[in-house]
């Protein structure tokens, strides 16, 4: 069995890894789901996680509920082994998003995770599954973001892990991360 494809850059002090894998298995202490602004629970990531952590997340979620669109909550994170399950709202009840609500919901799970006190966060690819957005796209404006975070110096937050389903998914993705970030760290 081979290695998982994993990318790591260095943006001031936050490591930026890009990996190819499941989201609930992430190594990080909080997960992100790519959610809509209700926070119910559907198929794609946010099933991947319900599945594995339990319908308590939902429940908590909802309960948060509806929250403006390019925001995010936390809840617990049920059976995972994480501190936090971010939400963050890249839709709305329409399941569209745009480039603008993708920068802006990054954004705002970095700085949730940096309020938070979390050392490291995991994202997926925001708006790319039922939200149908091209992932490349998408990889640049959630690395431009994170480098925005990471250029503000943050106090906690030192990784950012972007986790994409699949080796065609990681390709593009880091397609897109390559060309804002520029050249790997290691």
């Amino acid at each position: 069995m081979g290695e998982t494809p994993k990318t790591r850059f260095q943006v001031g002090q936050v490591e930026v890894e890009v990996c190819e894998g499941d989201i609930t298995r992430a190594d990080a202490e909080a997960i992100t789901n790519a959610a809509n602004n209700r926070l119910w629970m559907g198929a794609g990531v946010a099933g991947a996680i319900k599945r594995a952590g339990g319908p308590e997340i939902e429940q908590e979620a909802v309960s948060k509920g509806p929250i403006p669109v390019g925001s995010a909550v936390e809840t617990t994170a049920g059976r995972l082994p994480y501190k936090f399950v971010l939400h963050g709202a890249v839709m709305g009840a329409d399941l569209q998003t745009s480039a603008d609500l993708i920068s802006c919901t990054t954004r705002s799970c970095l700085d949730l995770a940096e309020k938070l006190g979390l050392k490291s966060l995991a994202l997926p690819a925001f708006g790319t599954g039922v939200g149908g957005f091209d992932i490349t796209e998408c990889a640049r404006l959630m690395a431009a973001a994170t480098r925005e975070f990471a250029e503000a110096s943050p106090d906690h937050l030192r990784r950012v892990v972007f986790v994409l389903w699949g080796k065609d998914a990681y390709d593009a993705f880091l397609r897109g991360v390559r060309e804002v970030l520029g050249g790997e760290a290691r």
